[in-house]
């Protein structure tokens, strides 16, 4: 099972945890989570008006092995307008831009999806049992 809680947070909002949504799927292979603007896609959606997150930003995807894996999906544009951190293990990471990155099995951590042109982020937890 992989569990997920997502908060935006914009300057105005810093330390508020009101407003937190939260997914969860079986470790089955195939099982998707998907973070981004688009409802219609996504199981965790950001404000419409955040563009700095993609209709579809994050896939998250149950392997054969039971293993998730972190995907940054390209959007519509060449250079994107946020960068995305992963937290696990008491060790922080850069994404590039469309990779993609096995989860820790049986760990959690944080993803931060941080907007380049102000303070605003998209913070995902993740808790993922065995």
């Amino acid at each position: 099972m992989l569990e997920l809680t997502m908060a935006t947070v914009s300057a105005a909002d810093a330390g508020a945890t009101a407003g937190m949504t939260m997914a969860q799927a079986p470790s089955e292979p195939g099982a998707v989570l998907r973070v981004g603007r688009d409802a219609a896609g996504c199981r965790l959606v950001t404000p419409e008006d955040w563009l700095f997150v993609s209709r579809v930003h994050l896939e998250f995807r149950c392997g054969p092995d039971g293993v998730w894996h972190l995907t940054w999906l390209c959007g519509s544009q060449p250079d994107p307008a946020s960068e995305v951190r992963l937290t696990a293990r008491g060790s922080t990471q850069l994404l590039d831009y469309g990779a993609t990155v096995p989860l820790p099995r049986g760990g959690s951590g944080e993803i931060v999806v941080q907007d380049r042109s102000g303070p605003r982020s998209v913070n995902v937890g993740f808790y993922q049992e065995v």
